[in-house]
């Protein structure tokens, strides 16, 4: 097996609509930047502790109710949970309906799936309308090709 290199990269345009992607995640699912974001780390770490979400979240904005949210809404859930003489802690993992919108946004990345617009059509905001203009056109960009 071949290793990726930055090159690789560059040619799959893998970052090249990232952050239309991430806009139109965020909106259709109710999440702030940050949140997406530390999601994705999340699900690159498998499963985590509280401790590894705290670590994680050292880059973004301080937001004391993050925790609680994701879990209240149903982004992060119990893996394992513990029982106070063997297992001193819960360990948790992304939930799957937060595995399935991130493997949505790679397959969109890698040109395999568009981006609907149906959910932001309905609204008149300016800053709805922007961005339903720029997913048509990340929809139609062609260099967004299955390159692998």
């Amino acid at each position: 097996m071949r290793r990726l290199t930055s090159k690789d990269l560059k040619e799959l345009n893998l970052l090249k609509h990232y952050r239309i992607i991430r806009k139109w995640a965020c909106k259709t699912s109710d999440l702030n930047d940050a949140d997406l974001e530390l999601l994705i780390y999340l699900d690159a770490i498998d499963h985590f502790t509280k401790q590894d979400f705290k670590q994680g979240t050292y880059s973004y904005s301080w937001d004391n109710r993050r925790w609680n949210r994701l879990l209240k809404q149903g982004w992060i859930t119990v893996w394992r949970e513990r029982n106070r003489t063997t297992q001193k802690y819960h360990i948790y993992k992304v939930s799957y309906k937060c595995k399935q919108l991130i493997s949505r946004m790679y397959r969109i990345m890698l040109g395999e799936e568009d981006m609907p617009l149906r959910k932001l059509e309905s609204n008149n905001k300016y800053s709805f309308k922007v961005t339903a203009k720029a997913i048509s056109f990340v929809n139609r960009d062609k260099t967004r090709t299955n390159a692998i």
